[in-house]
């Protein structure tokens, strides 16, 4: 073996373009739940979903119903960005930041719209309706351990 330097190998415009086409096409933006026309959401938009048959039940529980979105399989509710911060919503509840619906699933159909311009539900009371209807106990009800 001799010290002398390996020789590097020349990278040619044809080289890079293989290797970008290597990489694929551009990954589809993230599908939201959209907010209605006409109504604005200044708080930025989250969304709950709940299995399709917890949905019903929770309508009567709130004192304010935003937007509600509905698939075969979840409803999905419209809230303020963050309204995960310091809570664990219960089971089988799904959070996504950005209102963003999986790939997997349609696009749901939007089945209740407010009066007025905020398409939000208010978190903490849809909070406290799930965990009543789940049988959970709210996060700050909760015991802590040292």
């Amino acid at each position: 073996m001799s010290g002398a330097p390996r020789p590097r190998p020349v990278r040619s415009l044809d080289t890079l373009v293989r290797v970008r086409r290597g990489l694929g096409t551009a990954p589809e933006p993230p599908r939201r739940l959209a907010v209605p026309d006409g109504m604005t959401a200044p708080l930025g938009c989250d969304a709950v979903a709940v299995p399709a048959g917890i949905g019903p039940l929770l309508m009567p529980r709130l004192p304010r119903v935003g937007c509600v979105y509905a698939d075969e399989a979840h409803w999905w509710w419209l809230v303020p960005s963050d309204s995960d911060y310091a809570l664990e919503w219960p089971a089988p509840v799904r959070y996504t930041r950005g209102a963003i619906v999986p790939d997997a699933v349609p696009v749901p159909d939007l089945i209740h719209r407010p009066d007025g311009t905020l398409p939000y539900t208010p978190p903490i009371p849809l909070y406290l309706a799930l965990c009543r209807l789940t049988g959970t106990t709210p996060t700050w009800s909760r015991p802590i351990s040292a």
